[in-house]
């Protein structure tokens, strides 16, 4: 059996969106299911990690045609986003305007047509079986869904992320024709794909008011985590950030209380560390600033992932944070996954009734507080300051093995054989 994955994001492409397909690819042949890639030749990708590259299994196709980005001459290179990082490309301005209200659902939809005619094409002397789109960029699925109705072949269309309600969207200031297309394209999407992915159960609730069929794969871990050579935590109280940290995850209570801890015990001042490691917005560094907390915060920048798991394994505490936005309960970031296996202790915040606090009550991982919560915040943290000066803050983290990412391709393949 043979599927076309088509992804914008593949190696050498870094951060969190190259992964969930990347592992896929290298396990699906197990499960006697052949991938080809379909993706770009001349990405602009804003991080690069050319690590990954070794992780391409060696026989599979990969099928690449160039793409014109509009986002060369708008953004990133106006901006400098290559050194900034993407965490503060929606800043609200006549750029962001434009990205919103001009290219719906995304700068990549000037790649839908040239892709259609390119695959047209390759479908005539190659059999494919089922079809699948990655968003976003959603403009994926615009592909896909052209493919499909071109050749009657099974389409799985994969959201890591929501459509019209991404959480940075409203950044873009989009007119009312903008926002009602874009919820059109998505509708017509989740309509006509034989099956939607998705990765958390709210996530699978939205999408089901339209789609026939919502299936929930998460994201997770894979080998390079468990194999990772072990490595001494770190002597400070570190609290440790990996990833992306855009303004809609800003911590303001979290900094909040952890001035008020530097000013209400000079050894917890003393012993404090705070890393960020990945792109850091600016509103954030801004609010570190404010609550006098810049002698105490590391910004490590963005690493290969290989060097992001030596972070994580070595941090006293894990920090995750979830977007305070309207529809946050469906949002499980992927590097939660990578979290469970450091066996640190995870601080959460975000939503005590959303997926993630499933995840971490399941997997007894770590605490997750509201983002209004700023007494029990305060505590939690004095508790593990008082373990951590005792030399016993740990946690014995359990049920993680089905999120090992060849547990994951064998629902994936279990779902692409269902739909033959």
């Amino acid at each position: 059996m043979k599927v076309l994955i088509i992804t914008y994001y593949w190696p050498p492409a870094g951060g969190s969106g190259v992964q969930r397909w990347l592992k896929f690819v290298k396990y699906l042949q197990n499960f006697n299911i052949e991938p080809v890639v379909y993706t770009v030749a001349n990405a602009n990708y804003p991080k690069e990690d050319a690590s990954l590259l070794s992780e391409i299994p060696k026989n599979i196709e990969i099928v690449k045609q160039p793409i014109f980005e509009p986002t060369d001459l708008l953004f990133w290179k106006k901006n400098n986003s290559k050194n900034k990082g993407v965490s503060n490309v929606s800043k609200g301005g006549m750029l962001s305007f434009i990205r919103g209200n001009l290219f719906i659902p995304d700068p990549k939809i000037l790649w839908v047509n040239p892709s259609v005619k390119f695959l047209q094409k390759y479908l005539k002397t190659n059999l494919i079986d089922v079809i699948i789109s990655t968003g976003p960029p959603h403009s994926m699925h615009l592909i896909a869904q052209k493919i499909q109705q071109k050749n009657n072949i099974k389409w799985i269309a994969d959201f890591r992320d929501p459509w019209s309600d991404l959480y940075y969207n409203k950044d873009f200031k989009q007119l009312s024709f903008a926002k009602n297309r874009n919820k059109r394209l998505e509708k017509q999407v989740l309509q006509n794909a034989d099956c939607v992915l998705t990765v958390s159960n709210n996530l699978k609730e939205s999408f089901s008011k339209s789609s026939k069929r919502v299936e929930v794969i998460t994201n997770g871990f894979d080998d390079e985590v468990l194999d990772a050579k072990s490595v001494s935590l770190d002597k400070k109280f570190t609290i440790s950030y990996i990833g992306l940290l855009p303004k809609q995850s800003n911590p303001k209570h979290l900094f909040l209380v952890l001035n008020q801890l530097c000013e209400e015990n000079n050894q917890f001042k003393n012993d404090l560390q705070l890393n960020f490691v990945g792109d850091i917005s600016d509103e954030v560094k801004e609010e570190i600033k404010h609550n006098n907390l810049e002698e105490n915060t590391n910004f490590v920048g963005y690493v290969s992932h290989n060097k992001a798991i030596e972070y994580q394994k070595k941090a006293q505490i894990l920090l995750l944070l979830i977007p305070n936005i309207k529809r946050s309960k469906g949002i499980l970031t992927g590097k939660l996954f990578e979290y469970l296996t450091a066996e640190r202790p995870i601080l959460a915040i975000g939503p005590k009734d959303g997926d993630l606090a499933n995840v971490l009550n399941t997997t007894n991982a770590g605490v997750i507080f509201n983002f209004d919560e700023i007494t029990e915040l305060k505590n939690q943290i004095k508790s593990f300051y008082s373990e951590y000066r005792k030399n016993e803050l740990k946690v014995v983290s359990k049920n993680i093995a089905k999120y090992h990412r060849k547990e994951l391709t064998k629902q994936l393949a279990a779902v692409i054989k269902s739909l033959h």
